[in-house]
């Protein structure tokens, strides 16, 4: 199988990733350094990060990485990223080709793919507005309430997994000096989740809470010196949360931070229901934190009070907190759980053997 794999990168990560290949010669070097930083890994298949000749993986709105292979492919510096992928595409002859980011190349851009593709899958699994995917041979995804809004829009959907990432088994296998970690957003669109993010940072009066937040520009700007004299105030952070902040980390750096916390809090955000089970849980429960997360509808493996904790409200979860860190022995005994449970049921193997099945049925 000749599979191209396409990763879609966040701004966020697009400028750590900037600063990490700041020095990058080409595009193989570019690539090899996001490969090497394992950002999104647990979504990619194994041939691409074993680096299967077969097997060939870009990020299609990365803008220089792009344009770095079409330099060196000869292609004119005015060539649109569709148009590079589509000359990557074919200069590869792929047979299947896999898309993490469908919603900035939706049915257009597959209509327009070469002959030599026999399969287009994709994963989604957000709400994604009017996007139009059903071009695609199916729409691959964890939460099966999004999957089903799929399949009312006319897509084939299927049930997917992301996959722990064998690096993970390096980290986390010695103090966990950090009590509560918590990496993600924080926005005043997130309103369910940012009263408990409050709630739980008061925790650093007598705990170690660490809280990574990627942070719009609108609210760096509001919490800078010259910002704090406009009229951002809506915009900015309750100083209980600043108090704990810091930049947020990706790949390799994430993995580390949360190999060095006894918890990793999680919470949704609305947008599948009661469907859990996000990337977070994967990644805190691959690198042997203690997961604790919002009560739902979970997949296999992840279940509470044996291989996760969950909670109901805020409240709720400050006291699961204080419980788990008290009981020190119990919640290890869960965390350990959770690692060994997890790194059975989603091992990279098993997710590319899904997947040759899935490409296989069309």
């Amino acid at each position: 199988m000749r599979l191209f794999q396409n990763c879609g990168l966040t701004p966020s990560y697009l400028a750590h990733l900037d600063r990490l290949a700041a020095t990058a010669s080409g595009f193989g070097q570019r690539r090899r350094l996001f490969l090497d930083d394992r950002f999104g890994a647990l979504h990619i298949l194994q041939p691409v990060l074993e680096g299967d000749a077969d097997a060939f993986l870009t990020c299609g709105n990365d803008d220089t990485l792009q344009r770095q292979w079409a330099r060196e492919n000869g292609l004119p510096d005015a060539t649109s990223l569709d148009d590079i992928m589509l000359q990557q595409i074919e200069h590869h002859r792929t047979e299947v080709f896999y898309n993490l980011d469908p919603v900035r190349f939706p049915s257009a851009f597959v209509r327009r793919l070469p002959g030599c593709i026999r399969t287009t899958l994709c994963w989604r699994a957000a709400p994604s507005g009017r996007a139009d995917l059903t071009a695609y041979g199916a729409v691959l995804g964890n939460f099966p309430s999004i999957l089903e809004s799929w399949r009312h829009k006319g897509c084939r959907a299927e049930l997917f997994f992301p996959a722990i990432d064998p690096v993970m088994n390096d980290v986390g296998h010695g103090d966990r000096p950090i009590d509560v970690l918590f990496v993600g957003g924080y926005s005043r669109h997130h309103s369910a989740r940012a009263k408990i993010l409050e709630q739980v940072a008061r925790l650093a009066d007598t705990s170690q809470v660490v809280f990574c937040l990627d942070a719009s520009r609108l609210t760096l700007l509001a919490e800078s010196p010259v910002g704090r004299l406009l009229p951002l105030r809506k915009h900015r952070r309750p100083g209980v949360i600043t108090a704990v902040a810091k930049p947020p980390v990706f790949g390799r750096q994430l993995y580390e931070l949360i190999g060095q916390s006894k918890i990793v809090l999680n919470g949704a955000i609305d947008m599948a229901g009661h469907d859990r089970g996000n990337m977070r849980c994967f990644e805190a429960m691959g690198c042997g934190a203690l997961l604790v997360s919002d009560a739902g509808n979970y997949p296999e493996g992840m279940v509470p009070d044996e291989t996760i904790v969950t909670y109901e409200t805020g409240e709720h979860c400050l006291a699961r907190i204080r419980q788990c860190l008290s009981d020190t022995a119990c919640a290890r005994e869960i965390a350990d759980n959770g690692r060994r449970r997890i790194g059975e049921l989603y091992a990279k193997e098993s997710q590319w053997a899904r997947f040759k099945k899935l490409a296989a049925s069309f």
